[in-house]
């Protein structure tokens, strides 16, 4: 049996502040398998972000181990962290993080250029995500000429354009209006039907309830792992543009 995407086994994050410590994560044991769509809630403070900043190789942890991939990057220095990030895992944030003066094409390319892809694969690579994500006429439109909605698109192409095992999501829908936030959710089960791990981080149980698996966070432990019987986000769009 393939060992899982994602492990941790114990995982703790202690921040120290003066003399107290904060105990952000304490043991978390999970397996996630490649080809998953993942929605971590919990409250402020729960520790959902910790562990997203940890399988994000933003942060190591105090203690525990963490897998991605078969490979132990619980130990991993910074340069080494920063190659998984930009090779293996396609960051989505509430903010989109787009580059404000910075053409669609050129935000999408991006990451290949820290990568050293040569220029012409990053143009054919990034055409192609952008297609991907349905936005093939705004290629060379800049993020103020862009809608909400588009401009997480672009964001999701970026994250795509590496190839990477797995993508991070961060509240991707705190930023829309409801339809929008619909329609990004449809693509990310599109993405996850083609075989893409998603791993969604969100307070919304509305958003949650696309997912097919749900980790409850509360004072740094999982406190309930549930299987979902995920909403279809097409159909609900399909059955709104009837209405």
């Amino acid at each position: 049996m393939p060992a899982p995407l994602i492990r941790t086994q114990a995982l703790e994050k202690i921040y120290r502040l003066g003399e107290s410590e904060v105990h952000a994560l304490a043991g978390v044991s999970i397996d996630i398998a490649e080809g998953e769509f993942v929605a971590v809630m919990g409250p402020s403070g729960s520790g959902k972000s910790t562990f997203m900043n940890l399988i994000g190789c933003l942060d190591r942890p105090t203690h525990g181990q963490y897998a991605l991939g078969g490979q132990d990057v619980s130990t991993l220095d910074s340069d080494a962290l920063a190659g998984m990030r930009n090779h293996s895992i396609g960051f989505v944030f509430q903010n989109f993080n787009l580059l404000a003066r910075t053409p669609a094409i050129e935000n999408v390319e991006l990451p290949l250029v820290y990568a050293g892809v040569p220029a012409p694969e990053r143009r054919v690579r990034a055409t192609e995500m952008l297609a991907r994500v349905g936005l093939e006429g705004r290629v060379h439109h800049l993020p103020s000429q862009l809608s909400g909605g588009q401009q997480q698109r672009v964001a999701i192409a970026r994250a795509l354009v590496t190839r990477p095992l797995l993508i991070l999501a961060d509240e991707p829908t705190g930023a829309l209006d409801s339809h929008t936030s619909l329609e990004l959710m449809a693509l990310f089960q599109e993405l996850n039907r083609g075989g893409m791990t998603v791993v969604l981080v969100t307070h919304e149980p509305d958003v949650a309830r696309f997912a097919r698996r749900v980790l409850r966070f509360l004072d740094g432990r999982v406190v309930a792992d549930e299987a979902n019987v995920a909403l279809d986000a097409r159909a609900l769009l399909a059955e709104g543009a009837v209405a």
